[in-house]
């Protein structure tokens, strides 16, 4: 078997390689990436990539047909990944998160590859009131990266795939432990903000709802994905992904993360104005369509584990929010520095 990762030199890549490796040991597993954050490598001490037999770099906007020769599977994770980014860079998160996904597709389709999955996002759903999310339900995208989000899902909904198997994975909000680690992601900021300062500031009025997934999950979810039989969802399938569990209020989260590191306050700002991204999902479709693949990383394992990577990091930063462990703060680094130009491609020397 053959599986190109895009997009695996990121916060969930190194993770899917590694899970990758272990499921399909026999397996050619090539990357793929533009290399925005591939030195944004924190607790580990050794590269995650040589899991792989091959890593190439490129931007996905201009994407090698000649990579896909041979590929049985095509796992999509290329992003401007969350709504900082998108709301700075809208016209290239439509650029790689939509058009550049969807060329991709189209290039698979072509070159015969087998199945084609796509990490897409519950954020799709923005603001929902009334109970859970299906996929049924309407959604209501509320910023760049979710409008980007669920433009691709239409699009690869109304393409014709060919023999192609097709899932969109919308994944709820990922946190964990990863050997590129973000804390730009509401579990993982907390924990930070928690080890760091001994205290935990929700900017919201802690009420908004957040589906939550393990990136170890994630991956699990994305080996399904690769190797899903069309009877089970057919060969286009759009599918919540995360765990029935897994719906929290912001302030649950806050609460969590202080219950397992003691001494840590928590400070909610009950007069923020509401945050209109808060939404309930149901993931009951995929515990019906994969049941052996299900998230197994509760919240606490999830929170355990970030607390050991960052005392493993020895992470002390008070004012995390300002480094690299900050997607955006890397991007506008490398522009500060003209490596990358305003439309995030490197300025070759």
């Amino acid at each position: 078997m053959r599986i190109l990762i895009v997009g695996n030199l990121g916060y969930v890549g190194p993770v899917v390689v590694q899970h990758l490796r272990s499921q399909f040991p026999r397996a050619e597993l090539i990357g793929f990436d533009t290399g925005l954050f591939a030195h944004c490598l924190t607790g580990t001490g050794q590269l995650p990539e040589i899991a792989l037999n091959a890593q190439y770099y490129g931007d996905i906007r201009e994407f090698p047909p000649s990579l896909l020769r041979g590929v049985d599977a095509v796992v999509q994770l290329a992003a401007i990944s969350n709504d900082p980014m998108g709301n700075r860079f809208e016209t290239v998160t439509d650029e790689i998160n939509r058009a550049a996904s969807i060329g991709l597709a189209e290039l698979a389709r072509d070159a015969g590859v087998g199945a084609f999955v796509l990490a897409s996002s519950c954020s799709v759903y923005g603001f929902s009131e009334g109970g859970a999310r299906t996929e049924l339900d309407a959604v209501n995208p509320l910023t760049a990266y979710a409008r980007s989000k669920i433009a691709t899902e239409a699009a690869l909904h109304g393409a014709n795939s060919g023999g192609m198997i097709v899932t969109c994975l919308r994944f709820a909000t990922a946190c964990g432990m990863s050997p590129r680690l973000r804390l730009d992601l509401v579990l993982n900021d907390f924990v930070a903000a928690a080890v760091g300062t001994g205290q935990i500031t929700v900017l919201s009025d802690g009420t908004p709802w957040r589906p939550l997934i393990d990136v170890a999950d994630m991956a699990r979810a994305i080996e399904w994905a690769i190797g899903r039989n069309p009877d089970h969802g057919g060969r286009f399938l759009c599918v919540n992904t995360g765990g029935a569990a897994c719906n929290y209020r912001v302030s649950e989260l806050a609460e969590a993360v202080a219950e397992e590191l003691p001494g840590v306050s928590v400070s909610i700002n009950h007069a923020a104005p509401p945050d209109k991204r808060s939404y309930q999902v149901d993931f009951s479709l995929f515990r019906q369509l994969a049941p052996a693949h299900q998230p197994v990383v509760s919240l606490q394992e999830s929170i355990r584990r970030l607390k050991q990577g960052l005392a493993d990091m020895a992470f002390a930063e008070r004012d995390f929010r300002g480094s690299r462990f900050i997607r955006l703060n890397v991007l506008d680094e490398h522009i500060r520095a003209r490596r990358l130009t305003p439309n995030l491609r490197w300025v070759v020397p």
